[in-house]
């Protein structure tokens, strides 16, 4: 059971965060608080010993504090720093977060760079009134960077302390 929740919640959230950026330009802070709020459940539940568990909550704090500040000179939107936050909670202190970071960090600069090339191009004139492609083709907004995150994730999620623990159940281990 708590595997099935381990599976389900991180990828279905960081799912849903990456439509709804691509879609509306913003991410839901119900996503971020549905990160924090099973991982505050299911960790415990595993067996996750009290120091790692804080020293996760301690991965999150520093990783707002650094995107709260981005946020605050308009480096970052503030869906994609709460976002970024919660994710970091469930990789915690150590290689899954620096590699969580540093994949967001590459395909968010694909990404940036595959938008302007589209913005630039003749092709935006016609995506602008496809409901997938509008806000990649006006430029007026910013960059869908939850896109970015939920890929980062997406990659960074198996060697997660949580995924590496419920791997190790399902494998018998």
């Amino acid at each position: 059971m708590l595997e099935a929740a381990i599976f389900v919640v991180f990828p279905l959230c960081l799912a849903f965060a990456a439509v709804s950026d691509l879609l509306s330009m913003t991410i839901a802070n119900r996503v971020s608080l549905i990160l924090v709020a099973s991982f505050a459940i299911i960790a415990p539940l595993t067996g996750m010993d009290w120091q790692t568990y804080g020293l996760h909550f301690a991965a999150m704090a520093v990783v707002l504090a650094v995107t709260f500040g981005l946020f605050a000179i308009g480096g970052m939107g503030g869906g994609d720093a709460k976002l970024l936050a919660a994710t970091a909670l469930w990789m915690g202190l150590g290689m899954p977060l620096a590699t969580y970071v540093v994949l967001s960090a590459a395909f968010g600069g694909v990404l940036t760079i595959a938008i302007l090339m589209f913005r630039n191009s003749p092709l935006r004139h016609y995506a602008g009134n496809n409901l997938l492609l509008r806000n990649v083709a006006d430029t007026s907004v910013g960059i869908p960077y939850g896109v970015a995150l939920a890929i980062g994730g997406f990659a960074a999620f198996p060697g997660s302390p949580l995924a590496v623990w419920a791997f190790a159940r399902m494998a018998g281990s």
